[in-house]
């Protein structure tokens, strides 16, 4: 089956602020596919193995401070050139600054370990999360893909998925379920996501 030649494919940056196990797999996934793939890694920590893990992967690996983040625009610039159809923040830390939600409005997208809006918000992330859950006796927990707005976890959610918490689950165990739904269904979302026609 020919593609008709004029198709470009599709831009995802991803912005991360830790290990990338979730970048990695989003890489991946958009590799085995012809219409989109992940151009770029950002990320805030020069020590985030998530930029080592782009680099194996033949991505563009960019540390950035905060200053590049809010100060000097560099940031939003080295997005302008790009001009990606996706930002994808998977394990980003800090908010993002409004000039960028401004000029790349509905294209930015986060996942969230937990069902929002509950368990959202400062302070709310990575272990902090599941043993906030795991504490206050939850019977299900899950992840939530929302769109970024100013403010953290307050964005329009896109999707969630569940998981049952069980009497002997630890925090540990509760973020391994956590992964694997982050890693079944975080790329399939931002694929859906690439595929709708802009309105």
């Amino acid at each position: 089956m020919s593609h008709p030649t004029h198709t470009t494919k599709k831009k995802i940056v991803v912005f991360a602020s830790g290990s990338g196990t979730n970048a990695e797999n989003i890489i991946k996934y958009f590799q085995k596919l012809p219409d989109a793939s992940v151009v770029a890694v950002f990320s805030n920590k020069r020590s985030a193995k998530v930029l080592q893990r782009a680099h194996d992967l033949n991505v563009k690996a960019l540390h950035f401070d905060r200053d590049a983040l809010y100060n000097s625009n560099e940031v939003l610039h080295i997005l302008e050139d790009i001009n990606p159809d996706l930002i994808v923040l998977a394990g980003f830390m800090l908010i993002f600054p409004q000039d960028i939600l401004n000029r790349f409005p509905n294209k930015i997208v986060n996942i969230h370990p937990a069902l929002l809006p509950k368990y959202g918000g400062k302070g709310m992330y990575g272990m902090n999360v599941h043993k906030t859950i795991i504490q206050n006796k939850e019977k299900e927990s899950g992840i939530s893909i929302h769109f970024v707005n100013e403010n953290y976890d307050e964005g329009e959610v896109i999707f969630q998925a569940k998981t049952e918490i069980l009497g002997e689950d630890t925090p540990e165990t509760l973020a391994e379920k956590i992964h694997k739904l982050e890693y079944k269904h975080f790329p399939e979302i931002i694929q859906q996501l690439l595929q709708k026609k802009p309105q």
